[in-house]
């Protein structure tokens, strides 16, 4: 195989009106697919500057109007957000379904975590189409176009034999011209999708890992082509048998396996931890403080002998039923939680069957965008909660005269970095 036997059969392949079509196509999706990531990441980003200049003015100015710890903790919100990571244009996984930024504050945290949760999960219906979609989805329907009628077509045409004979060695014919179309492909897939990685800072290294995938994934779906297009059928059939592996796979599999698993794990709604948690501060309203106060030491014993109340309002008995109701809600929770990583990992073996949903699945995960990710977020944000309480408690429990200078030492939420 000489590279004027490449220059024929990429000029031959390339002159096809239907192949040109079917790679301007591709481009197309691509740069639509890395546009609107890009736009929504920078949507994000920007969102998140806003929100942290906002956040500053409304905490400086509830902490200028008080002079009481109390209300400084119930009028003070704090910003917890996950950033989006440089690869996240390309992939953006469930950041449209799992909450990516909160304000909370001293108040049971339960409530404040999953407040949205009850219409998050409707907006992954319309689901997006990002550049992993695209490659996952799009790319092998675009390849299966562009090689199933490969010997098919020539056979038609009563070419089959002639190029046969003509062709430089036997077998080097119908690889060198399936080669020739996977690259057009791959390029005009990953060109797009490099522009829109240098722009988001994405490391070379991860661009080469993904341009790899994109050629190892193309190559899979190829070499099916490759083996269906030696049958003896006219390209119709051929087409159809492919176009069934394809619909199979990447739509069929998911979908059923989505459904059994819903069917087999069950588990505790968001909602079902909201309403349980206010509930149970609501509750306190009307409960004796010692009632609160007990249920509260035990499980912060450091606090025996601080929690006498003398007024039928103070705010440290207030925060103690805001503890008493997360810890409440908290098998809830945890049952939520285990539910969703059952789930997933479930998820994970019915990926096994679906190219596609296997593919998606590495995207999201070097992208910092799938589930994992989320729930990482959400115990950072567990984990600030704790600290403004562990910060607020000795101030109200030990009756500290207010200081406020001491607020200087208040903490501040820090994202993890990507």
């Amino acid at each position: 195989m000489s590279w004027l036997d490449i220059r024929r059969e990429a000029g031959f392949v390339l002159r096809k009106k239907s192949v040109v079509i079917i790679l301007l196509a591709a481009l197309l999706l691509s740069v639509f697919s890395v546009w609107t990531g890009s736009v929504e990441v920078a949507q994000q980003r920007a969102t998140i500057e806003r929100l942290l200049e906002g956040d500053k003015i409304d905490r400086d100015e509830a902490t200028s109007k008080h002079d009481n710890y109390g209300y400084i903790a119930y009028y003070t919100f704090h910003l917890t957000y996950a950033p989006p990571s440089p690869l996240s244009f390309a992939a953006l996984g469930v950041r449209d379904v799992y909450p990516w930024k909160h304000r909370v504050r001293m108040l049971a945290l339960e409530g404040q975590i999953h407040e949205s949760d009850t219409q998050n999960p409707e907006l992954a219906m319309a689901g997006r189409i990002d550049f992993a979609f695209v490659i996952a989805v799009f790319a092998p329907l675009l390849l299966i176009l562009l090689l199933h009628d490969m010997r098919a077509s020539e056979r038609a045409a009563g070419r089959h034999d002639f190029l046969i004979v003509t062709a430089s060695t036997r077998h080097s014919l119908w690889p060198l011209r399936a080669g020739v179309t996977i690259v057009a492909l791959w390029s005009a897939l990953i060109i797009p999708f490099i522009a829109g990685a240098l722009i988001n800072g994405v490391s070379v290294n991860l661009i080469v890992l993904i341009g790899l995938t994109v050629a190892a994934y193309l190559l899979g779906w190829a070499l099916l082509c490759y083996w269906v297009a030696r049958l003896v059928f006219p390209a119709p059939v051929l087409a159809s048998f492919l176009l069934g592996g394809w619909l199979l796979t990447s739509f069929i599999v998911p979908a059923v396996g989505n459904i059994v698993i819903e069917e087999v794990y069950h588990g505790p709604q968001g909602g079902d931890i909201l309403m349980t948690q206010r509930e149970a501060v609501n509750d306190a309203w009307d409960l004796p403080h010692k009632t609160t106060m007990d249920a509260f030491v035990a499980s912060h014993p450091e606090w025996q002998g601080k929690t006498q109340t003398e007024n039928l309002f103070e705010w440290k008995w207030y925060y103690a039923f805001q503890q008493v109701g997360d810890e409440k809600a908290l098998p809830l929770a945890q049952a939520y939680q285990q539910t969703a990583e059952e789930r997933y990992h479930a998820a994970g073996w019915v990926s096994l069957l679906s190219p596609a949903t296997l593919l998606q699945r590495t995207f999201t995960h070097w992208a910092n965008t799938d589930a994992p990710a989320a729930w990482a977020y959400e115990r950072s944000v567990r984990d600030f909660h704790a600290q403004l309480r562990e910060f607020y408690y000795p101030l109200l429990f030990n009756s500290t005269e207010f200081d406020r200078e001491s607020l200087v030492n208040r903490p501040t939420f820090q994202p993890e970095k990507h």
